[in-house]
């Protein structure tokens, strides 16, 4: 399986049934992302720590930790599409990208206004999450199609 693209080929029960969607399914496949998270997390700990910046370091792990909650929740969505077998609309797609991102942004924008300024740190964090979860997977899908 690779990181950041779900694939269900390959995993199938005996019987030759997919497996069951679930978390620990996810948290598995997305080991690396999950991995940069908590160094990330780490990071902004260190870096901030040595400044004495305490509560900004909590709040960009909060972003980071946000960050990973929505990609998580959308691989969980995803793979539990694929193994049911279904076939969503547009409409449904767009529906519950946009329930996520709603809720999301909700929950950042509420926690980042609640601990200004050090909140802002909030945005930092689901933003750089976010950018480097994008480009591991674009490295991977780029490998794929350089490699059929």
């Amino acid at each position: 399986m690779t990181e950041g693209v779900t694939e269900i080929t390959t995993d199938t029960a005996p019987g030759g049934v997919p497996q069951k969607a679930s978390l620990l399914r996810v948290l598995r496949d997305q080991r690396k992302t999950v991995l940069v998270a908590v160094a990330l997390a780490a990071a902004s700990f260190w870096i901030c720590g040595q400044l004495d910046r305490w509560g900004l370091a909590a709040c960009i792990a909060g972003g980071v930790a946000l960050g990973l909650a929505n990609h998580v929740a959308t691989e969980l969505w995803l793979l539990r599409i694929i193994t049911s077998g279904a076939q969503p609309t547009r409409n449904q797609m767009i529906a519950s990208t946009l329930v996520r991102l709603t809720v999301l942004t909700a929950v950042a924008v509420a926690i980042a206004v609640a601990f200004w300024p050090d909140g802002i740190g909030l945005l930092l964090g689901l933003a750089i999450f976010r950018l480097i979860a994008l480009m591991m997977t674009s490295l991977v899908l780029l490998k794929e199609l350089k490699n059929p």
